[in-house]
């Protein structure tokens, strides 16, 4: 796996201040992309065991809140494989840090569906660890900067916590703090 770019104190992709990283790939190609060049499964530096020591040293600090992955696509097959050790390490060392993640791929139609493009062997495990997940393509015309932590209307912020205990959809509520 490569990543295109890693922030180390990033307000806009979550609640709090965290570190996010970006991931090469992805088969979406939303038109209006703000990041066309992370398609590129090549794009950017290998993801090495430094890079996720890195990482995870960013984390350390108390007034980081978590941790967010979006891109390109973390839910490509190749990029959840690469991402599955890492996240799990991350949940270890940090258990009260949350995981947001971003996916243009939709929740039910295509993440947990078998036999879709991204579901894969390790798609329900990182499921597992994830927090709050903001699903949905991209789609320029439905744009709308006044949104909080999405581009278009269409995108969700999916409370993955909730969802989980009760098996429906429960969409996130930015009055109380991702769980």
């Amino acid at each position: 796996m490569h990543y295109g770019a890693i922030k180390e104190f990033d307000i806009a992709d979550g609640i709090g201040t965290r570190v996010t990283v970006f991931v090469s790939g992805c088969t979406n190609r939303c038109e209006g992309c703000f990041q066309p060049e992370t398609w590129d499964f090549e794009f950017g530096q290998p993801f090495t065991k430094e890079t996720e020591d890195y990482v995870l040293k960013c984390l350390e600090p108390y007034y980081i809140h978590g941790l967010t992955i979006l891109g390109g696509e973390p839910f490509e097959p190749s990029n959840q494989r690469a991402l599955l050790p890492f996240l799990k390490r991350f949940k270890e060392m940090y258990p009260n840090k949350d995981l947001w993640m971003f996916t243009g791929f939709r929740y039910e139609d295509e993440l947990i569906k078998p036999g879709s493009h991204p579901n894969c062997e390790v798609t329900d495990e990182i499921l597992s660890l994830v927090n709050i997940l903001v699903d949905g393509r991209f789609i320029l015309s439905k744009k709308d900067i006044r949104l909080k932590f999405r581009g278009s209307s269409n995108q969700r912020i999916i409370n993955m916590v909730k969802t989980r205990e009760t098996g429906e959809i429960v969409l996130w509520d930015d009055s109380i703090a991702s769980e």
